[in-house]
């Protein structure tokens, strides 16, 4: 009954509140004031400054949000222009008129626009723009004089490289496209803008190179990015989890990054880049198996250490998944597979644990995720002290103890070293998780139940797609060209052609290095 009654006083506050201000613009500068007032409910950051256009008997009056505005800008182009440099010219009566004046003459700002919708104002007005009210007409003008503070650029965290370019994407959308303009001075490239969230109003970019991507990719991105309803998307995750194809997989079907390098080398491929107002990561679609486990940094070194480096990252995928489920397998099922002096120093270390294989894995496992989860959410310099020192302490103390044995403390400390060359942190997560999969898999059925989970997972990754792109090519379908940048990078003077499976308009490299 009082959550009831407290419903009913708000219903009847909102709806008195409606009544109470017009949804349009009036001629009357009070009480487009106080429509503007009761719509925000009048905020401790709410300014609104009225005043005499120069000599004449015109009042007007600006109101912004203090904190979004660059308040010199208003200072210099709007009111100084307004009260002193306006008197040098003759004013009309007629205040039709004069706002035509101001709008063409007078004010010196370069995002400058007539409004009539109230609605439209009051988002401008959120967004950082200053509202210019005129006494006796019913429209404003609305200049963009954004200027809230914002983080520098910096090295990305999530994304160190050893050669390669510093920068890294900002919380600030306009940065953000600057950043790709540096990278990438055609006239093709293009960025559409889109609005997210029924109350934040997020401006959402679309990037692509015109020419260059597939019209389908671009308008099935488009039309998914349109079914978006929520009342606010903080940070790029909420719009990859929107698109995507599959929620069920433990794939992501959208990559994303922090370096402007990586999505302008996406862009020339003609895939999409989809860039959120407030955060630094920005997504890249459609996305494949194969290009999660590459790095800048494999077109930046010579073609032999690109190559071998990503050769050793395939290797460490595959340490990362099936590293303790194998273990589990041939310790418990098919003891006979291991040879005979490895299988005696096994057995030597597991004489007194307690515990059968799976449970040893299972354990340390789950205290390996524990101490990363902690390192990661941890003060930086604490975080990476408490990783190593207490991965050691554990593993030191879980022996002595007789809990586990040596050899699965080695297993898992190598599954853990593997997992961190994954350059894709939503990658490295799904493998973990098929890690658990497959150590289950192998304590029931040892490696059959591996090689069943091997093909059940083979069968998700080939029926899977990203945007209508399967996830599994260029593997399946087999595109053999596309083989050249794949497990192993080829040199760059034979780089001279995009990815056959995203079939772009342009089919050649107008830069051999782009591939």
């Amino acid at each position: 009954m009082v959550l009831d009654s407290f419903f009913r006083r708000r219903k009847k506050k909102i709806k008195d509140n409606e009544e109470n201000f017009s949804l349009t613009i009036l001629k009357s500068l009070d009480e487009n004031i106080a429509n503007l007032k009761r719509m925000l409910e009048d905020p401790n950051d709410l300014v609104i400054r009225e005043f005499t256009i120069g000599d004449s008997e015109h009042t007007c009056a600006i109101a912004y949000i203090d904190g979004l505005v660059d308040k010199q800008l208003i200072h210099d182009n709007i009111i100084k222009n307004l009260q002193l440099r306006i008197q040098q010219k003759e004013l009309p009566n007629n205040a039709e008129q004069l706002l035509d004046v101001i709008y063409q003459e007078i004010i010196s700002v370069t995002g400058l626009k007539e409004e009539t919708s109230f609605d439209k104002l009051s988002n401008a007005l959120l967004s950082g723009s200053t509202i210019l009210y005129l006494e006796g007409i019913d429209k404003v003008l609305v200049l963009e004089t954004m200027g809230w503070e914002t983080r520098s650029i910096e090295e990305p965290v999530s994304e160190t490289l050893i050669r390669g370019s510093r920068e890294g994407f900002v919380e600030n959308l306009r940065t953000n496209m600057v950043l790709i303009r540096r990278y990438i001075r055609d006239p093709n490239l293009r960025f559409k803008t889109h609005q997210v969230g029924r109350r934040s109003k997020k401006k959402l970019v679309v990037s692509y190179i015109d020419g260059v991507i597939h019209p389908d990719i671009l308008k099935e991105v488009n039309r998914r990015l349109e079914t978006i309803d929520m009342d606010d998307a903080p940070e790029s995750g909420f719009i990859e989890q929107w698109t995507e194809d599959s929620f069920l997989s433990p794939f992501p079907q959208m990559d994303n990054t922090e370096r402007p390098d990586k999505v302008a080398t996406s862009l020339l491929q003609g895939k999409v880049a989809i860039l959120l107002d407030g955060t630094p990561f920005v997504l890249i679609t459609p996305v494949t198996l194969g290009n999660t486990l590459q790095s800048p940094e494999d077109y930046y070194e010579r073609w032999l250490i690109g190559s071998l480096l990503r050769a050793l990252r395939y290797l460490a995928s595959f340490i990362a998944m099936f590293a303790p489920s194998l273990y589990i397998a041939l310790v418990s099922f098919h003891q006979g597979m291991i040879p005979s002096d490895l299988a005696f120093s096994i057995a030597a270390t597991r004489q007194g644990v307690p515990f059968p294989a799976f449970v040893e894995a299972i354990f340390m496992g789950i205290t390996m995720e524990l101490l990363r989860e902690a390192g990661a959410r941890l003060p930086k310099a604490i975080g990476q002290t408490i990783g190593i020192v207490g991965g050691l302490v554990i593993g030191e103390a879980a022996v002595q103890a007789g809990i586990v044995s040596p050899i699965m403390v080695i297993i898992v400390a190598l599954t853990a070293v593997a997992s961190f060359t994954i350059p894709s942190y939503s990658v490295a997560i799904s493998f973990r998780i098929l890690r658990f999969a497959l150590m289950i898999a192998a304590a029931v059925l040892g490696l059959y139940g591996i090689i069943l989970v091997y093909i059940m997972i083979n069968i998700h990754i080939v029926n899977l797609k990203s945007i209508g792109v399967p996830y599994s090519s260029p593997f399946a379908p087999n595109f053999l060209g596309d083989w050249t940048d794949l497990v192993l990078r080829a040199p760059v003077p034979m780089l001279t052609k995009r990815p056959k499976y995203m079939q772009t308009n342009d089919k050649e490299a107008a830069d051999k290095g782009e591939h």
